[in-house]
């Protein structure tokens, strides 16, 4: 039975839908990092929400785990890194939290126009500053959206319903999607000069770390107010104290910090300041939301390999994963025969799919394929982990379909080029679901794959397949199956052969030493 840690404060949602799927359960809020990493081990799953912190130390430790689920959009605290060279799929919710978060940021744009918490507070102290609050209406004014992701994009509605013009920066919206959003896409700086407002909505990167810092302030239309309810950090505080202060910046109102907790910022005590502690997402419906998805997620990956959501993984319904099952052992044989061939460094790999598997969603089969090729040479080698590793090693990866007709129904081909060449494979499923080899080197052959292979590369002379089958007999070997074929007449050929059991290191020996043969490797399946 699969067993899951949730390790932050969590909805009782989350914990239900892990025990009516079959998954035991247990709760541990408030760990030690030190309690975390002695803990770990035992689980196939972590949940988690923005508390804990699953860094490189935890991940190592987590020798059973195959997922971490983070129960919300921000992965910042998970070394999502680390965890892909182990293997482990990083999924989080990142649509739970959306509507939750932008009603969030809305109500931080009415609070910053209108000074709501400072008059708050001017009122309870028994004053009635009434002309000190003079406030700004929303209506007409332009509201620049950073980010039109799904929580910039709902924020960009809820302004245009309250009568403001927005313009929006990402790179990554088209232009359709910006005119069906009703927003005008712009450049950074145009957004920085046209905006009266500005709400952030991007995830924490190089890129956009610090992205409204001075300079970009400088270049901001003077009076302007800001919003960040998604990443700390992408405000450079220090600078917008500065502008605060010289009144470039008439406000800010801040959901996120750099550090957190925050409990002593200079921003605090400043008036044109509205700071609320992390409250984007915290609300009952999200929490209830977000804890049920990533718990569903979590348990479809476990029980059946469904993929939804994975920051370091592509999707993978499961639907889709019962039907690409006996495609992905196929794209595992192949690699793994390719693998244990490989006797010099990779350099690098190329799978093709003609027929029926080109039309299936292929990005899962190279990774398995990948896998199968890596495993013989690398340590912790899954899914998850053989681009990286592959990425790591400089060896190039490429993925082709062929809508051409084949001489099978469907077929894969694998080709991995070495220090010393290249040399393909290829292979069918027979009835839809049985693996064969069709093809090796060029050569055409048909084999099933057993657990204990012989692989024989060799000069095409007389005699050689009787002495082969001597040799194995005088070792007591028994010869399950006997595959041959050859390039043409006294050429290059190939013989595959299943064993019944492994052949010792002292037998293959004795094949490597009989005449003609050029090449001979035990293989396991």
């Amino acid at each position: 039975m699969a067993k899951v840690l949730i390790s932050d404060k969590m909805s009782e949602g989350a914990v239900e839908v892990f025990r009516a799927r079959g998954i035991e359960v247990d709760i541990a809020v408030d760990l030690e990092p030190e309690e975390l990493i002695g803990r770990i081990g035992a689980y196939d799953g972590l949940a988690l929400r923005s508390a804990t912190q699953a860094n490189a130390e935890v991940i190592a430790a987590g020798k059973k785990l195959k997922v971490v689920g983070r129960a919300g959009i921000g992965v910042d605290n998970i070394d999502v890194e680390a965890a892909t060279r182990r293997g482990i799929v990083v999924m989080n919710t990142p649509g739970g939290n959306a509507v939750t978060t932008a009603e969030h940021s809305i109500a931080m744009l009415f609070a910053l126009a209108r000074q709501i918490p400072a008059a708050d507070r001017s009122t309870r102290a028994g004053k009635w500053e009434k002309s000190r609050f003079m406030g700004v209406e929303l209506t007409g004014k332009t509201l620049g959206v950073i980010g039109c992701g799904n929580i910039g994009a709902i924020v960009a509605e809820r302004a245009r319903a309250l009568r403001m013009r927005v313009v929006a920066y990402d790179p990554y919206v088209s232009p359709e999607r910006a005119r069906d959003l009703g927003v005008e896409k712009v450049a950074f700086d145009e957004l920085l000069a046209r905006a009266d407002f500005i709400t952030l909505h991007v995830p924490m990167t190089e890129e956009t770390r610090g992205m409204i810092d001075a300079a970009a302030l400088a270049k901001a239309k003077r009076g302007v107010r800001i919003i960040n309810c998604a990443r700390g950090g992408l405000v450079v505080e220090e600078d917008l104290k500065v502008a605060i202060e010289s009144g470039q910046v008439a406000g800010a109102a801040l959901d996120v910090f750099a550090h957190e907790p925050a409990r002593d910022n200079p921003l605090f005590a400043m008036d044109e300041i509205v700071a609320t502690p992390h409250l984007g997402a915290a609300t009952t419906e999200a929490q209830e939301k977000v804890a049920v998805q990533v718990a569903e997620q979590m348990s479809d990956y476990l029980l059946t390999g469904a993929i939804a959501n994975a920051v370091n993984m592509p999707a993978l319904s499961a639907e889709e994963a019962e039907r690409l099952r006996p495609y992905m052992r196929l794209a595992e044989l192949l690699g793994s025969f390719a693998g244990q061939l490989t006797q010099t460094g990779l350099k690098g790999v190329c799978i093709e799919y003609e027929g029926e598997a080109a039309a299936l969603n292929c990005r899962p089969l190279t990774q398995v394929a990948l896998t199968g090729l890596l495993t013989p040479i690398l340590d912790h080698v899954n899914m998850v982990s053989a681009p990286a590793l592959a990425r790591q090693r400089n060896i190039a990866v490429t993925e082709m379909k062929h809508e051409r007709d084949c001489d099978y129904q469907t077929l894969i081909r694998l080709t991995v080029t070495t220090e010393r060449g290249s040399r393909s494979v290829s292979g069918t499923l027979f009835g839809g679901d049985k693996p064969r080899l069709v093809e090796i080197k060029g050569i055409a052959i048909e084999a099933e794959l057993g657990a204990h292979m012989l692989y024989i590369a060799n000069e095409d002379r007389p005699g050689l397949i009787g002495a082969l089958g001597k040799t194995l007999g005088d070792a007591g070997v028994n010869i399950a199956t006997f595959h041959l074929g050859r390039a043409e007449r006294g050429a290059d050929a190939i013989a595959l052969l299943e064993l019944d059991e492994t052949i010792s290191a002292q037998v293959l020996e004795r094949v490597r030493a009989l005449p003609h043969i050029k090449q001979a490797t035990a293989l396991r399946f």
